[in-house]
């Protein structure tokens, strides 16, 4: 009986152990300071961008058509995208073809950002500094996003799961 109990243990111990990473996602709630929506607002009207402000102090463009029609991603879903990350003054800091990650471990802007789209999806995010990087630059290979930067993301939500 014994022996019975201590396999039966192992067993579970075992199953446990090999089942899948909880997602440990906690909306912070955070809410761009106006001062930031304004410097985003002011951006889009210079270039005649009607952008769409959304209650976190992003704006975002859907492609016309594009919303998708697979599964909208939840805070935990595991998401692939293609992208191209920007600078206000047109550099291009990344891009990827394909990109797998869980939506909780990016940015604040792509956490609230993405799920307004549905896989197959294509939405553009205009996204303020506190939304992003903050008030720290970043540094990757060869680019620097400099601290406070307003970031522009081309997204296409390949897959969600």
């Amino acid at each position: 009986m014994r022996t019975l109990l201590w396999s039966l243990a192992l067993i579970f111990f075992c199953l446990g152990s090999c089942s899948k990473k909880k997602c440990d996602y906690v909306d912070d709630g955070l809410i761009a300071p106006q001062s930031e929506q304004a410097a985003v607002k002011k951006y889009l009207d210079s270039l005649g961008i009607q952008a769409v402000l959304h209650q976190r102090g992003f704006y975002y463009e859907i492609d016309s058509g594009e919303n998708g029609t697979g599964p909208t991603p939840g805070e935990c879903s595991p998401i692939t995208v293609a992208y191209t990350g920007m600078l206000t003054n047109g550099s291009v800091f990344d891009q990827q073809t394909s990109y797998a990650t869980q939506l909780s471990n990016l940015i604040d802007g792509w956490q609230q950002g993405v799920p307004l789209i549905k896989k197959g999806g294509r939405i553009k995010l205009f996204i303020p500094p506190s939304l992003g990087y903050g008030s720290q630059a970043v540094t990757g290979g060869n680019v620097t996003i400099p601290a406070s930067s307003i970031l522009i993301f081309d997204i296409h939500l390949l897959d969600v799961q």
